[in-house]
């Protein structure tokens, strides 16, 4: 099982951000890929992924129309990016897109 970490954020923060990562975890559970979303929104960092999710993530996912905070602590891990609108129309092709990467 391919294992994800995410992170969405839209530049308002408030709806998109979240709708994104409830459509990425669905997608996700469809998929047998086992993911991990934090969102970046108007709240700040929520469901922030911890130093051990990280590290055993086969597959950074950013779905994002902004800068993301902290991305110094994927280094060294394989990054796809999305942008907010890909991920609401069709978060299965975008999940399908990583699984390509990793």
């Amino acid at each position: 099982m391919k294992n994800i970490v995410a992170v969405t954020a839209c530049p308002t923060g408030i709806a998109h951000t979240y709708m994104a990562a409830d459509l990425l975890r669905k997608g996700a559970q469809k998929l047998g890929i086992h993911i991990r979303v934090e969102t970046q929104g108007a709240m700040g960092i929520e469901n922030q992924l911890s130093p051990q999710d990280i590290a055993q993530a086969d597959l950074v996912l950013i779905v994002s129309d902004i800068e993301i905070e902290h991305t110094a602590r994927f280094h060294g891990i394989p990054i796809s990016t999305a942008s907010i609108e890909s991920a609401l129309t069709d978060a299965d092709q975008v999940l399908q897109d990583c699984l390509q990467l990793c």
